[in-house]
């Protein structure tokens, strides 16, 4: 049987999510690195369609957030329900090299610090990118929600719209069978 019509509605479902999760991280963050790699395949195997969202590993870090070892996170799911983030420092605090390339890139200079000295010591602050992490570590990460919700607004209609489809497809065969016999 011919599912053209089910894989259409997929596709396009698909598509609306990435649309919509782009949209809200750049309206966020601006991370354009980002954004470019969020995509999506509609895949047809043996039990049926397949459906999967694809993105740069720390998306998901900014989706759910994640919790400091002084602070806990939460991030809105798919079903609009609050839930914990599944992800936290403990020990680790995020990659100074990391950090380094991210300040560079916003062009983030210490304030008030006289030529980056620390104003209680007086001593140079060598790496900014290390103070930055550590309160990373403490506060965590604040979900963004930039794939959950899209998902979710999405989801809530899939259930009837696959069905819609089914049918035009199970019509579309009916049809076909009927004018062939």
């Amino acid at each position: 049987m011919n599912t053209n019509n089910l894989q259409n509605y997929l596709n396009s479902f698909a598509k609306e999510v990435v649309k919509e999760s782009k949209g809200m991280l750049q309206r966020a963050k601006g991370d354009s690195d980002l954004s470019k790699s969020i995509r999506a395949t509609v895949t047809k195997d043996a039990n049926g369609f397949v459906v999967k969202f694809f993105m740069y590993d720390y998306g998901t870090f900014l989706d759910k957030g994640v919790s400091g070892n002084k602070q806990k996170r939460s991030y809105t799911d798919y079903k609009g329900v609050k839930e914990s983030s599944p992800y936290s420092y403990t020990t680790k605090q995020p990659p100074p090299d990391i950090l380094s390339k991210w300040i560079k890139k916003k062009g983030i200079k210490p304030k008030g610090l006289g030529r980056g000295r620390d104003k209680n010591t007086g001593r140079f602050i060598s790496n900014l990118a290390f103070i930055i992490g550590k309160k990373i570590k403490a506060k965590g990460i604040k979900s963004l929600s930039f794939f959950q919700v899209p998902f979710g607004i999405q989801y809530k209609n899939l259930g009837e719209n696959i069905l819609n489809e089914y049918a035009q497809d199970i019509t579309t065969y009916l049809t076909t069978f009927t004018k062939n016999k």
